[in-house]
């Protein structure tokens, strides 16, 4: 070991497998010096067994002005004669580190073969002349590996010893093998390989130039050396690409998504070890497990820290099915009662909804008269996203032992505490005057409700409020088309829906409700006559007035201005405000 061999021993080496039978020898060594008493006979041996295959090292210069020269260094000549070939003995790794591909690559190059192809096309190899690249494939770390009959490694002693059972028919590589097994840096033909025991860093599997070359050698001849493929690896990686990428976003849950992280990369590495092992194809497995996947990951982190979760909600019982949603009592974190909407559904309606909240949010915070948006949570890819308000004043005190119990104090159930479902004229002015306010409020701010009606005017704080704010959206533009969302017995027969007079329309059949006890439709527009000749009737004329202007039909030819229709809520806003002070200029005519 680490000095110069007598060549004689190589001739006794030769004599003995040529009378066993050996069919190919491949020296992995370096005949370059020339040793007259020695070579001679060792020429004639190699004659004798008549196919042996000579291994060539190249000499590869520093680069000098931006050029590189390579070049093969002389091989004995007398040996070159005697041999059937010469091939270049290269690794294609640095010494120390693993070898994962062929050398030359890609594969082959006529001016430099190597030693592996020249072995496999005298065993009869069918290889293309075209260029490829090719991977290594390893068959196991224990030097079983099941190829042409299997692999054996035995010292060079013990080959010099008649065996012609152990050589016959075989194909045999003699070349240098590392003292131990654990991988030494500094030793120039020692690689080292993907098998590691675990243990400790300095017992990791380690190989000699002549296993990685008879390696490369049952590659070739089993055509089982691995390739790529550019497009099924684009399409793999755009598709986890898009599956972690909006798979763990999609889950806002953390701990589900680190396990599907998890679960993905197992999958990926165990797809990736099964595509090499049934087949000639390999996959950059790592791209995926240590780099799409942790970024993914990560971005989840960063969604699940910043966006606000419905986990930070105890949720009780639902309170009603708002547009495109559905409403819920909830407790915060912090012990706060409020109302949390979940919107899902079509990506259109769920989009619609955010961009009304969006608008309405900031107006919210701003106006006492307004029902107060407290936050919204960031939207999902499938537009879902949920958003928390402030909790109407219940109908009953005490609730907040028995959360069950809660009942929201909106204008229908109001009405039901009073006779004939008719709230006192006071009443009536008081509460429209409030709901008027929010209204004129949300025109100014060039946004529209779209659905008032009496179980959409909500008690909070001692003030009557808009609520179902998720359909409340932009004034549209002129000939722009509208989204139909409407009650239909608060909706405007001569005004599409989604319109500002199609707002004040509801608003004054919503305050004929609630002072008449009637029906929008089926009583609408003629009181009662019980209704007339009670003692309220005279305080309710000036508010039969206003109610019958705000839904009046559209403008005729030959109107004049006080029969038509409120052009704002503001204007309706005035008569109401003025309605009330002569109320109370007049307490005899009250209830």
């Amino acid at each position: 070991r680490d000095k110069l061999w007598d060549r004689a021993l190589h001739t006794q080496l030769l004599t003995n497998l040529t009378a066993s039978g050996c069919s190919l020898v491949v020296f992995d060594l370096f005949f370059e010096s020339t040793n007259l008493e020695t070579d001679a006979a060792l020429a004639q041996a190699m004659r004798e067994q008549g196919r042996v295959v000579l291994a060539a090292r190249l000499d590869d210069e520093p680069e000098v002005s931006g050029i590189r020269r390579v070049q093969i260094v002389p091989l004995n000549e007398l040996l070159l004669g005697a041999a059937t070939n010469w091939g270049v003995a290269k690794a294609g790794a640095e010494p120390g580190m693993a070898v994962r591909r062929h050398w030359p690559f890609p594969a082959p190059q006529k001016e430099y073969p190597s030693l592996p192809w020249v072995a496999a096309q005298l065993c009869g190899a069918k290889l293309k002349d075209d260029p490829q690249k090719q991977w290594l494939r390893y068959y196991g770390k224990d030097g079983s590996w099941e190829a042409i009959g299997g692999w054996k490694t035995i010292p060079y002693h013990q080959a010099l010893s008649p065996n012609s059972e152990l050589f016959s028919n075989s194909i045999v590589f003699v070349g240098y093998k590392p003292k131990t097994t654990a991988l030494n840096p500094t030793d120039d033909d020692q690689y080292g390989t993907p098998y590691l025991r675990w243990a400790e860093e300095a017992t990791r599997e380690s190989a000699g130039g002549m296993e990685i070359l008879a390696t490369e050698f049952l590659n070739l001849m089993n055509h089982e050396w691995l390739h790529r493929s550019r497009w099924m690896e684009v399409l793999v990686l755009v598709v986890t690409g898009v599956l972690l990428g909006g798979g763990l976003c999609w889950k806002r849950s953390l701990p589900l998504a680190c396990g599907l992280g998890l679960g993905s990369a197992f999958v990926v590495l165990a797809g990736a070890v099964c595509l090499s092992y049934f087949t000639d194809c390999w996959f950059p497995w790592l791209v995926v497990v240590g780099g799409q996947m942790p970024c993914a990951l990560l971005c989840q982190i960063i969604l699940f820290v910043r966006e606000p979760r419905l986990s930070d909600y105890e949720f009780f019982h639902q309170l009603g099915d708002g547009a495109y949603g559905k409403v819920w009592l909830v407790r915060s974190s912090i012990g706060q009662w409020q109302a949390l909407k979940v919107v899902e559904g079509k990506i259109e309606d769920c989009q619609r909804e955010f961009r009304g909240v969006k608008q309405y949010k900031p107006i919210s915070e701003d106006f006492l008269a307004l029902l107060r948006v407290e936050l919204i949570s960031r939207k999902k890819r499938d537009g879902s996203f949920f958003y928390v308000m402030e909790l109407g004043d219940a109908l009953t005190p005490g609730w907040q032992d028995n959360p069950a119990t809660y009942k929201s104090r909106d204008l229908w159930r109001e009405c039901a505490k009073y006779e004939k479902y008719r709230l006192p004229p006071e009443e009536c002015y008081r509460i429209g005057i409030e709901l008027a306010e929010a209204l004129v409020i949300l025109h100014r701010s060039r946004l529209i409700h779209r659905d008032i009606k009496p179980s959409n005017a909500v008690f909070f704080k001692n003030r009557w409020k808009l609520a179902d704010v998720g359909l409340i959206a932009e004034i549209p533009q002129p000939g722009a088309e509208l989204t139909q969302v409407f009650t239909p017995e608060y909706v405007a027969p001569d005004e599409p829906a989604g319109t500002v007079a199609a707002d004040i329309y509801a608003f004054g059949k919503m305050l004929f409700v609630i002072s008449t006890g009637r029906h929008p439709v089926n009583d609408w527009p003629l009181p009662t006559k019980t209704l007339i000749e009670s003692k309220e009737w005279s305080c309710l004329t000036a508010l039969n007035t206003i109610f019958c202007k705000a839904c009046r039909p559209l403008s005729r030819p030959g109107q004049t201005e006080t029969e038509q229709r409120y052009a704002t809520a503001v204007e309706m806003l005035a008569d109401l405000r003025k309605a009330q002070k002569e109320l109370g200029d007049h307490p005899t005519e009250k209830m």
